[in-house]
């Protein structure tokens, strides 16, 4: 029978003129294109130009990462940030929260179908599949760079990450596998007669009601009613998605829509094709120098992992 896993693997891809590239940083890479390339083989039923496709691609992406960092700095970090406001935009020092993530997206994705006039739940719909896929195999990126240890424990799958005492639940994995799981779930409820947006709104309730049985294997710092802030962002979550699937039903606003069978030809100027073509390329060279853990604890958990490492790399000596 398998032992306990000791963690040794290498959360650095490599290096590039001075700058370190994580594998946390590549699912993101991965995870914004995929959605792009999902985008552009789903543009003929959405009635999508090639350019609206890197528009989508590109204010999601920008949405998920303000998310992802504001709602670490505010509800995770604040204690240490209120005293180091310049470090606050540095992603190359890790610090991003996945509900932010998710919140962040969804208001990116509704900026988007505001300023082009699309239905937000069609694409919200539509959207949610690939996000599912991705938070699930970016989940391997949290286990990879070692940072999210669920409670100590005894059962033969445990994991003893590195800076930490005894063998843990790999509790990112348990996330990972629960948010692969509301794939088929999803995938099923789109095929049903539901009102348009019921997809996003499952999504929303399951992904973060199974989160908070998940998230019992993990050790939360305890904020109010006995709860961390994670578990109390999962249940204002589950709220929100159940109370957007009652008002749904009660607005009965079926899927039985016509949508355009072809994409929409560009009408924009070529060269605006080319410049959203260099941001996105822009965006996924970025989004490789992301590390994944508090901002405070990266010098000190990687420069022991990798003694080489000089820490300036990590702290511009303006902030240090």
């Amino acid at each position: 029978m398998l032992g306990p896993f000791v963690h040794r693997i290498d959360p650095i891809i490599g290096e590039v003129g001075g700058l370190y590239l994580w594998w946390y940083g590549l699912s993101y890479t991965l995870g914004f294109l995929g959605i792009y390339l999902w985008f552009r083989r789903a543009r003929g039923r959405l009635g999508f130009s090639l350019t609206e496709v890197y528009d989508i691609t590109l204010s999601l992406a920008v949405g998920v990462l303000l998310g992802g960092r504001i709602v670490e700095i505010v509800f995770y970090e604040w204690d240490y940030y209120q005293t180091h406001l310049l470090q606050m935009p540095a992603y190359w020092l890790g610090g991003m929260a996945t509900h932010g993530l998710l919140l962040g997206g969804t208001l990116g994705t509704f900026l988007f179908c505001w300023r082009k006039k699309k239905s937000f739940l069609i694409v919200a719909d539509e959207l949610v599949i690939p996000v599912a896929w991705v938070m699930g195999v970016g989940r391997l990126g949290n286990f990879i760079d070692g940072q999210i240890a669920g409670a100590v424990t005894d059962v033969w799958w445990a994991v003893q990450f590195p800076d930490l005492e005894g063998f843990r639940h790999p509790v990112v994995l348990y996330d990972g596998l629960k948010n692969l799981a509301l794939i088929p779930l999803l995938l099923w409820v789109r095929r049903m007669d539901l009102p348009r947006g019921m997809v996003f709104a499952h999504f929303v309730l399951w992904y973060a009601f199974l989160r908070l049985f998940v998230d019992l294997f993990r050790e939360y710092r305890v904020e109010s009613f006995g709860l961390g802030m994670g578990q109390i962002i999962n249940l204002g979550m589950s709220a929100a998605g159940l109370v957007l699937m009652v008002w749904l039903f009660r607005k009965n606003r079926v899927t039985s829509i016509t949508l355009p069978l072809s994409p929409v030809p560009d009408q924009a100027p070529g060269y605006t094709l080319w410049v959203r073509r260099c941001c996105f390329l822009l965006l996924l060279a970025f989004c490789l120098m992301m590390p994944s853990d508090w901002t405070q604890d990266v010098p000190a958990s990687y420069g022991k992992r990798h003694p080489g490492l000089s820490h300036s790399v990590f702290y511009p000596p303006v902030w240090r």
